[in-house]
């Protein structure tokens, strides 16, 4: 691109052009006003041949002036568009980039959420399980009477694991909600960045 300085260099000579175009004009226009108050033809004749041949050198430059300003004109737009271009291809890649690191990121917060269910999963089943085991133990409790102690024994131990179980379920129901609560701002943010202007 022109720099400023050019630029008003540019201007000054083209408006010179035009004045000297205006100034052709005028110079014509007063030859043969000039020569028409003679009377003489002869001198009338020679005035507009002069003005004719004036008004097409004041033609000419403005029109060499005309087509300067387009081709300065078309210049700066396609200064503009490769800006522009350049811009949208800068632009283009940061979404691209920022897609591929949110899905990612999305891809590990879903592996990690299946991890947590299948623990979850597992940690119910072992509740479950140990439930089983503390009914199983009440029944066998009241059907002998000799083995009490034993499955005394046996309650408590599965009481604490029922226990451990319950506060594990606990934690990992609430890493769950956590996780899932990430997601969603994620997923907020991925929405967010997607409707940006490019």
């Amino acid at each position: 691109m022109a720099s400023p300085a050019m630029s008003g260099n540019r201007r000054r000579q083209r408006s010179t052009r035009v004045v000297v175009a205006a100034l052709l004009l005028v110079l014509a226009a007063l030859a043969v006003a000039g020569t028409a108050v003679t009377g003489s033809w002869v001198l009338v004749t020679i005035a507009a041949a002069v003005a004719v041949a004036l008004g097409t050198a004041a033609t000419k430059i403005t029109h060499a002036e005309l087509l300067d300003s387009r081709r300065e004109a078309a210049r700066d737009r396609a200064g503009q568009a490769r800006a522009y271009a350049d811009l949208t291809e800068a632009r283009t890649a940061e979404n691209v980039e920022f897609a591929a690191d949110m899905t990612g990121k999305v891809a590990k917060r879903d592996a990690t959420i299946a991890r947590l269910e299948k623990r979850l999963g597992d940690a119910a089943a072992e509740l479950a399980d140990a439930r089983r085991e503390l009914a199983d133990a009440g029944e066998r409790a009241e059907e002998a009477q000799r083995t009490i102690e034993r499955l005394s024994r046996q309650l408590a131990d599965a009481e604490e694991r029922a226990g451990q179980a319950v506060v594990r379920v606990a934690e990992l129901e609430a890493e769950l909600d956590v996780l899932t609560a990430q997601i969603h701002a994620l997923e907020a943010q991925a929405r967010t960045q997607a409707r940006r202007p490019a």
